[in-house]
């Protein structure tokens, strides 16, 4: 299959073949969801998915791997050598995932500050453990987020001007993180980190001290609950907004688009279904949805399929 989609991306150096390669072997690995979703692109589409996922993962990474307060200066050197190495340009034979996305950079013309954007977000990380206001965590979503769908875009293709759509793209990157937050509170406490506005918070009599609380009980305190409630209605209306962009990509992109999302979307529900126990368990979609909702797409893209334009790669 893989061959297949590198023929189709006109992807002909066998170094970089293999540079495509291990970013596709990383997404198959650590995004089931994100992965199942890009099955239904266009084989010519998937390596630059697969490529742009490998360097958000490779970030990621550097941030999660050494989780101690005195492997701060450290992470802090390997996202500088990653910046450093990305922006000085060449082929890195020696980095596949910097090769394969440099390419993609190249290839489809992804404006660099977008890189720059995100790498700014993932140093916020290091010293950064809570965001007193909407504004403050906005500022680090933008790069962690919707810089995302908008790296994305120019693969994705659109049927309008890149500008009209880009606000729905980086809209759905918002939404995708914003369930994160929510899924993944009890993990983030364990790393000193809160991705939820402490003045939203403290509407409703929640600190840092009660989240505390909660991950140490298992247990979600109702004050804490309806401050998650809260947040869960946030999140749903940037998916309500995100939604209306699926219409503006290239058809063949729009299967691929709407199963992600849906699919994303649907973890709000299993959050909700918990009554927010998100302390006790990590909400999920099961797998049977998960290839059911696949399915449906998969028939959509097999229909669009005949329209995609292909992208002359090196």
């Amino acid at each position: 299959m893989i061959h297949t989609e590198l023929h189709a991306a006109g992807v002909r150096d066998a170094r970089l073949r293999e540079s495509y390669r291990y970013c596709r072997r990383l997404n198959a690995q650590h995004g089931r969801t994100f992965f199942l979703a890009t099955r239904l692109l266009a084989p010519s589409q998937r390596p630059a998915v697969h490529a742009l996922y490998g360097f958000a993962r490779y970030a990621d990474d550097i941030l999660d791997d050494l989780d101690s307060d005195a492997d701060t200066a450290a992470r802090s050197d390997r996202l500088e050598q990653l910046s450093a190495k990305f922006f000085n340009g060449g082929d890195h034979p020696d980095d596949p995932v910097l090769a394969a996305v440099r390419h993609t950079a190249h290839t489809y013309q992804i404006p660099l500050e977008l890189f720059d954007d995100f790498l700014a977000s993932m140093r916020m990380d290091l010293t950064v453990t809570d965001y007193p206001d909407r504004a403050a965590l906005d500022k680090y979503v933008r790069g962690s987020a919707e810089v995302i769908g908008l790296q994305l875009l120019p693969v994705l293709g659109t049927v309008v001007p890149v500008e009209t759509a880009a606000p729905y793209a980086a809209g759905l990157g918002k939404a995708f993180q914003l369930t994160n937050f929510l899924r993944d509170v009890d993990e983030d406490l364990l790393r000193q980190r809160i991705y939820l506005p402490a003045d939203e918070l403290a509407e409703f009599g929640v600190d840092r001290e009660l989240l505390m609380w909660c991950h140490t009980h298992r247990r979600t305190d109702p004050r804490v609950r309806r401050a998650l409630a809260a947040q869960h209605a946030i999140t749903r209306g940037m998916y309500r907004f995100a939604s209306k962009g699926v219409a503006l990509l290239a058809p063949c992109s729009r299967p691929c688009v709407a199963t992600a999302l849906t699919l994303y979307s649907e973890i709000l529900d299993r959050i909700e279904d918990s009554d927010f126990a998100v302390f006790s368990h990590r909400a999920t979609v099961g797998k049977a949805r998960r290839l059911q909702v696949a399915a449906v797409g998969l028939a959509g893209a097999w229909r669009a399929r005949r329209s995609v334009p292909r992208f002359p790669m090196a």
